[in-house]
């Protein structure tokens, strides 16, 4: 296949990609928003050992993601080397995620924790099975630096739309005692209807057939070949900061909402503020970086959010719904600056490591990448629970001592703000741009031509 016809990726082809980001982003948000207060709130587990069966969970899914991106970069099959993960991975996905928000009649705070430290344990891992090879089919499909910024915008729009349902229902749901029948449900239908994306995406790509006729990477290879990407440690070092800042803000906005601004009945409208400015607000960003360059339009998204959260800090209790909704859409327009864009150089350091290597370890390089930000996940999770269990946090108490409430507020944005600050330094010293990567793919169409010639004479 050549370069030419990976140029542009058909509109059918971006949509049916872009779905699967809808289930993968819905099951991260209620994660994200719910795990952590359904645990501490609905099961009764204290934030210690919530803390703990969360570090267990996550810390497994550190050493899944580099196994599962390897054997994607040396399987192949007939459907090619990312599909058939994406497919056969759809009913455990479900089936694990469902288990989740079970509260099993055990007896002991001990043995609740045992039980959710596994069940989160299995859910990453085939939530892994899936995603790594899904996000490693970005650079597949396409080899053009604006192509692939468009195709990573039909995937946000999707997870956008999958992170707003995840949200609002996180948001909106009692999470009480009493309601933990009702979530066990919902944990099932959920389960079921973020796996059904997959199916979509499987019948609605197609692989670049070439990459099945390189030969199998060493896992040795794999790794020397990230660590001398000197793009791509950069870039995976923007992803760290910029999901740290993102997954503490996901984390505390309903600690926000419900114990600073006492807005409990306001959440759905708030959240449908900032995810729908966000979605909204990523044609925009996909314009702005065709015009300028994926960095340059990043390092602007990460100020605005930057802008925004400073906003968000100095909201008071007693400010009006409107107000507030009004910061949250700000906020949204940044949100969806990074979540495209950070994601959106990922793939243009591929083409680095195949002119270096002669070799494309998209998988492992997706894998490591996604370590780095669920090593956010991981320590925000259960460090957001340990700083609020240190303050005094009473579980369901909306009266929360003044400790608590500052814990919040700054976890809620100048946290956040201070991570972005490092990404945006970051950011400015990337050292891929269009220019550099249009040179990049020129050099690897020579030698790949150099290489044919090479071969036809001697035959």
């Amino acid at each position: 296949m050549t370069d030419a016809a990976l140029d542009r990726v058909p509109t059918r082809t971006k949509l049916f990609y872009g779905t699967g980001d809808i289930g993968l982003a819905f099951t991260d948000a209620m994660l994200g928003v719910g795990f952590m207060i359904f645990l501490m709130d609905v099961v009764g587990l204290n934030p210690a050992l919530a803390a703990v069966a969360l570090l267990i969970g996550r810390s497994w899914d550190w050493i899944n993601d580099p196994i599962v991106g390897f054997l994607s970069d040396r399987t192949r099959t007939r459907w090619g080397r990312r599909r058939p993960y994406i497919l056969f991975g759809t009913v455990p996905y479900a089936i694990s995620f469902a288990m989740i928000w079970w509260n099993p009649p055990l007896s002991g705070h001990i043995a609740l924790a045992a039980y959710y430290s596994i069940a989160y344990t299995l859910y990453y891992t085939f939530n892994t099975l899936i995603a790594l090879p899904y996000y490693a089919l970005t650079p597949e499909l396409t080899g053009n630096y604006d192509e692939r910024t468009a195709l990573t915008t039909y995937r946000m729009i999707f997870s956008l739309v999958g992170t707003g349902a995840g949200i609002v229902l996180g948001m909106s749901l009692d999470w009480s005692p009493d309601n933990q029948s009702a979530i066990a449900t919902l944990g099932i239908i959920m389960g079921i209807g973020s796996s059904l994306p997959f199916v979509l995406v499987f019948f609605g790509t197609k692989e670049n057939p070439d990459y099945q006729l390189m030969p199998k990477p060493r896992l040795i290879t794999e790794l020397r070949s990230a660590i001398g990407n000197k793009p791509f440690l950069f870039a995976a070092a923007i992803i760290l900061f910029t999901f740290l800042a993102l997954e503490t803000t996901q984390q505390m906005i309903v600690f926000f909402l419900k114990y600073y601004m006492k807005m409990d009945s306001a959440m759905e409208a708030i959240s449908g503020s900032l995810i729908g400015a966000a979605i909204i607000s990523l044609p925009f960003w996909n314009w702005v970086s065709e015009k300028l360059d994926k960095i340059k339009a990043y390092i602007l998204g990460a100020l605005f959010m930057s802008f925004s959260l400073g906003l968000l800090f100095f909201e008071k209790p007693g400010m009006s719904v409107l107000s507030i909704c009004i910061v949250a859409a700000l906020t949204g327009v940044g949100f969806g600056a990074l979540q495209v864009l950070s994601w959106a150089i990922i793939p243009d350091t591929i083409e680095y490591d195949e002119l270096e290597s002669g070799e494309r370890h998209e998988g492992m390089f997706y894998s490591l990448v996604t370590i780095f930000r669920k090593i956010t996940t991981a320590f925000v999770l259960p460090g957001t629970g340990l700083v609020l269990g240190a303050t005094g946090y009473v579980a369901n108490s909306m009266n929360q001592n003044e400790a608590t409430i500052t814990a919040i507020r700054f976890l809620m944005s100048g946290g956040p703000i201070l991570s972005l600050i490092i990404a945006i330094i970051l950011a400015a010293r990337f050292p891929i741009t269009r220019q550099s990567f249009e040179e990049l793919r020129r050099r690897i169409a020579e030698r790949k031509e150099g290489m044919s010639n090479g071969i036809g004479e001697n035959q």
